[in-house]
């Protein structure tokens, strides 16, 4: 938890604090009582209904110190904006930088390039919270991959496979390869809440051990 959200957190439970003293205050308990069944101070428990009697219960809500939330942001609007969209749409390696993920290092370094604005990366990071982006494990999908590519063949090409197979007497065979590599493949992105990020698998030269294997239709495995 940063500075801001105690702060905040703080003030709330001082209204918590206001509102018990004032409920017990309107039901007729003495202010002595009330210290005792809180465990308030007596200049507290005075302060809070008196308070309360001047003013009603807008006047025992505490009023924020210091800067606004939101005050002192270094980005514009139409920056904040830019940032966000970016994020979505592209990944870091699309923009020519050195991550594999929008980690707040990430981030940090794009607005920089970008605005020429230095955040730290505190301060990127209230960004990410304040837009609801939140660090999350990506998803992966290979370059290679082209789903409506795969939904057309699979709907006009393998019905005529599965028919030749059934006429023949043969067996269908689906195939995948995984492998062993040995490379850290943890991380988190950052993406807005409830949104999984995609990440993209490209080869290189990364010492692994591959294994194929098939299933059939009906579940059997390579023999």
């Amino acid at each position: 938890m940063d500075k801001e959200d105690a702060r905040y957190q703080k003030l709330e439970q001082l209204h918590e604090r206001r509102k018990q003293v004032v409920r017990l205050h309107l039901r007729g308990t003495g202010v002595m009582q009330i210290v005792t069944l809180t465990g308030l101070s007596y200049p507290t428990v005075r302060k809070a209904i008196d308070r309360f009697d001047a003013g009603g219960w807008a006047a025992i809500k505490p009023a924020a110190r210091g800067r606004s939330k939101g005050d002192g942001r270094l980005l514009s609007a139409q920056q904040e904006a830019s940032v966000r969209r970016t994020i979505c749409d592209q990944r870091p390696e699309q923009l020519k930088m050195e991550f594999a993920l929008w980690t707040r290092a990430a981030v940090m370094q794009y607005i920089e390039r970008e605005f020429g604005l230095r955040l730290s990366i505190r301060a990127t990071g209230e960004y990410l919270r304040r837009w609801g982006f939140t660090p999350q494990k990506p998803i992966k999908r290979a370059y290679e991959q082209r789903p409506e590519a795969v939904r057309q063949w699979l709907e006009h090409e393998y019905p005529a496979i599965e028919r030749a197979a059934r006429a023949e007497g043969g067996e269908i065979h689906w195939g995948d390869e995984t492998a062993l590599v040995n490379t850290d493949v943890r991380g988190r992105s950052y993406a807005p809440r409830g949104k999984t990020p995609v990440t993209m698998v490209v080869g290189g030269t990364r010492e692994k051990l591959s294994m194929i294997s098939t299933v059939t239709n009906q579940g059997a495995p390579t023999g």
